[in-house]
């Protein structure tokens, strides 16, 4: 993810901020869930560095999915982002992938940056429909909508809400400044999600604190973490949301989807293994699993 890099964090205050006073009345009013999930993923499965570390020696392209679903328990899954899949591609990732493993699909830039949402492409329902063929492994599809995208077009989120099928979760990345000011339209932007049971996305992100806004809206959440070459504060704010999350699920947040970025991916595996080691450390009774890199062998679980 390039969004909001810096050429150096060494200055960056890193600090979560504070829970808004809105999060408290929506846990309270959560039921208890009998089994909290924390589920730690990527952003893709085809990274060939990882051959040799997270994948075994002589791993095959056609055979990364398996692997990566060995070692993770769920995927941002960027290849929705560029086409409306397949049912062939659907059927093919249900089967390649374990029973706890979740998809995280992103909507279409034909649907999520056109004018009018997909509307009137009728691109929406058939987009559902081709997710939805991933049965109980459809964690909760999400939707970032464009950078020019402010409060000022909330009508049209309306209206795009009004269409999307509420049988396929959805979380909603916002980008523009307007949405995290403390204006009656920003608050607007958060009710409308809350009232439609859509969860938000949180990317904490070194050049944009303010879209590590910490707004809670369902029962879960989707927190999109950059990295920064593995960097001293990386491992700190790895801390630092371990504590946040178990707050959040103590009182009543259900499931979690954190996602770690790294440059090209590449080290994605190395802050994924100090996340799981780090959140099992401080969130004990959740499920969750996530890599344990092996030197030349296929990492085992936790």
């Amino acid at each position: 993810m390039k969004f909001a890099k810096l050429p150096s964090v060494d200055d960056v205050d890193f600090s979560l901020p504070t829970d808004p006073p809105q999060n408290a009345e929506l846990l309270a009013s959560l039921p208890r869930a009998a089994v909290r999930h924390v589920y730690i993923g990527g952003t893709g499965y085809n990274v060939k560095h990882w051959v040799g570390s997270l994948y075994p020696f002589g791993a095959r392209d056609k055979d990364f999915l398996k692997y990566y679903a060995t070692q993770f328990n769920t995927i941002e899954h960027n290849t929705t982002h560029y086409r409306i899949p397949d049912a062939a591609s659907v059927a093919r990732w249900y089967e390649e992938t374990p029973a706890d493993f979740r998809y995280c699909p992103k909507i279409p830039q034909t649907i999520s940056h056109a004018r009018d949402l997909g509307i009137y492409s009728g691109q929406i329902p058939v987009f559902c429909a081709a997710v939805k063929g991933l049965r109980e492994k459809l964690g909760c599809c999400f939707m970032q909508l464009p950078p020019h995208f402010s409060t000022r077009d909330l009508p049209l989120l309306q209206r795009f809400l009004d269409r999307w099928d509420k049988a396929a979760p959805l979380a909603i990345e916002a980008r523009h400044e307007s949405f995290f000011e403390p204006t009656v339209a920003s608050e607007s932007f958060f009710q409308l999600l809350q009232q439609n049971n859509i969860a938000t996305v949180i990317t904490d992100v070194a050049g944009r604190r303010d879209v590590c806004h910490m707004r809670l809206t369902n029962n879960r959440v989707l927190i999109r973490f950059v990295g920064n070459e593995l960097h001293p504060s990386d491992y700190q704010r790895v801390a630092a949301w371990a504590d946040r999350l178990k707050y959040w699920l103590d009182a009543g947040l259900q499931d979690v989807y954190f996602f770690t970025h790294e440059p090209d991916d590449i080290l994605v595996p190395e802050l994924a293994e100090f996340t799981i080691q780090t959140f099992l450390e401080k969130i004990p009774g959740a499920s969750m699993r996530g890599p344990k890199r092996v030197g030349g062998q296929q990492g085992s679980l936790f």
